[in-house]
């Protein structure tokens, strides 16, 4: 995985969905921490996550541009929605050290963009063109008008 979270991180990801992702993550890092916007989604995840007696993912429903700051700083974010910008909520809730992946872009398609916290700075890597997630909504990315 090209974030190479380690056993002793702590992940957000940002729209939990199917949970499928949710429990790849929980299957290599201590705590995943995931937010998802629609309820009935989060809902079904968590179904499935204690089906699979998965019990280290803390699921929030709610707007996802804006993180989870009660349980900042991440070592790893992962946006699965695209955004027209990086929300500055998620590059702030990183760690030193953290590392985020976010698809970048119009609603059409996107650039698969590594975000890193390193120190003082932050960088910013184009690791995937042309690639086409489903609309990031909230806040910090599109309305619910724009993006239908």
């Amino acid at each position: 995985m090209l974030l190479k979270p380690v056993a002793t991180e702590k992940v957000l990801e940002i729209g939990t969905g199917s949970g499928y992702l949710t429990v790849l993550l929980a299957l290599m890092v201590e705590r995943v921490y995931s937010v998802e916007r629609v309820r009935e989604l989060s809902k079904r995840a968590r179904k499935a996550l204690d089906l699979l007696g998965v019990q280290t993912v803390a699921l929030l429903v709610g707007d996802g541009t804006i993180g989870w700051r009660k349980y900042e700083p991440f070592d790893v974010i992962v946006v699965s929605a695209a955004s027209p910008s990086i929300p500055p909520a998620l590059v702030d809730q990183l760690g030193d050290g953290g590392r985020m992946l976010i698809p970048v872009g119009s609603l059409t398609s996107q650039d698969l963009v590594l975000v890193q916290e390193t120190g003082f700075s932050v960088t910013e890597e184009i690791v995937k063109g042309e690639c086409t997630f489903v609309p990031l909504l909230g806040r910090f990315a599109w309305d619910n008008g724009a993006a239908e």
